[in-house]
């Protein structure tokens, strides 16, 4: 059984996530594709870095994300940084011919996307984007419905993602908030996993017609490295900076195969913590799913008879999608680690088997031009084609 040594670059709560699916995944996927390695870890200071690999289990450390990409052992190069870092390495570690995993949005602009993508595709080397929330069971079991027709020919997508981590004034300016490092606010942060879900299960997209508002305009500074997100509320004393990216989105889709579609994203909605949500008609049948609900997947059949229609619930288990390796009983219960385990196991298995995964640099760079598409949109308040030859 092949090992792979990781190189994982970055290590806040995403590097805490990525590390968890690297060492568990052989404990799920008996017998494994290949057996994870966790080599080396970079993070920003030596101090950081030094702590990360103790903490994570990784057997060097270093403060230079440049050593892990000139380290000859090193087989994957694992992004979990913030996004303005994303191009620089993913380019480099593709020069150096490492396959690349790497956290999403892919990056801040379509044009960064566009260079890792024809980096990856010219140095031949394996890559994958972290759109983790599409290997939930139950979300691969509502395509598994759609692809063998249970639903029929898909009318339309109606899409969640609402958060209230940021609805306070007083929650600290996080890299999130600030365009030069995310390139764009809920948009990129949040709204690309609904994006993503929607591409996945229904289709391309051909047009938008988007909104797009910022609610709150100046946030106090935090301190130290560590993005403390909404998990603290500063005093109002402290110093404040500018906001200049979007707190909220909501568009209506237009598909190339003639579904239509809407999708709303914020990270003000207070009462909502992680409610991602879609909800998919078709001609023969519908489907809804609750992340904050992960183990279900409400479905309804049109030929089911008149007396007993209605939404029912499946729960997911051993007999659905990666049911057989994760656990014994359905609604025993899955996490947000499990989605990262079953990435991880596929990207594996893709680099082994010599198979294409997704959604790999090709869909990132897409889904970003998806987002022009929306910015522009919002900026002119009309419908904008999706332009996929830039």
């Amino acid at each position: 059984m092949k090992k792979f040594n990781i190189g994982l670059i970055g290590a806040g709560f995403m590097g805490k996530a990525h590390a968890m699916a690297y060492a568990t995944m052989p404990m799920f996927f008996w017998p494994a594709p290949g057996i994870p390695v966790r080599k080396i870890i970079a993070d920003i200071t030596e101090e950081t870095a030094k702590d990360a690999a103790a903490r994570f289990g990784f057997e060097k450390y270093t403060s230079d994300w440049r050593k892990v990409i000139e380290d000859p052992e090193i087989d994957i190069v694992d992004i979990a940084t913030p996004n303005d870092t994303h191009a620089e390495i993913a380019i480099a570690a593709a020069k150096a011919g490492k396959h690349i995993f790497c956290e999403k949005p892919i990056a801040r602009t379509s044009e960064e996307a566009k260079k890792m993508y024809e980096a990856v595709k010219n140095a031949g080397v394996k890559n994958m984007l972290a759109f983790n929330y599409r290997r939930t069971p139950a979300v691969a079991l509502a395509k598994k419905f759609i692809d063998e027709g249970s639903l029929g020919k898909i009318l339309n997508f109606r899409g969640t993602y609402l958060q209230d981590w940021s609805a306070d004034p007083l929650s600290p300016l996080s890299w999130r908030f600030q365009k030069a490092i995310a390139g764009s606010g809920t948009l990129g942060d949040i709204g690309t996993h609904v994006i993503d879900m929607a591409r996945y299960l229904v289709g391309e997209f051909d047009e938008v017609m988007a909104t797009m508002k910022t609610y709150i305009t100046e946030r106090p500074v935090q301190q130290g490295t560590v993005d403390k997100l909404g998990t603290v509320k500063l005093d109002n004393s402290v110093k404040k900076a500018p906001v200049d990216v979007d707190d909220e989105v909501s568009f209506m889709i237009r598909f190339k195969n003639g579904a239509v579609g809407s999708i709303e994203a914020t990270r003000n909605g207070w009462g909502r913590n992680n409610f991602i949500t879609f909800e998919i008609h078709g001609e023969k049948g519908s489907i809804f799913f609750n992340y904050e609900r992960r183990d279900e997947l409400q479905v309804y059949f049109a030929s089911d008879p008149a007396d007993r229609r209605g939404f029912r619930t499946i729960y997911t288990g051993p007999a659905h999608p990666y049911g057989e390796a994760l656990w014994p009983i359905p609604a025993l219960g899955i996490g947000y680690g499990e989605t990262k385990i079953i990435e991880c196991h596929d990207f594996i298995k893709s680099i082994v088997e010599d198979t294409e995964v997704s959604p790999n640099f090709e869909d990132g760079y897409k889904i970003s031009l998806i987002c022009d598409a929306i910015i522009e949109s919002s900026e002119k308040q009309k419908w904008i084609k999706v332009n996929f030859n830039k």
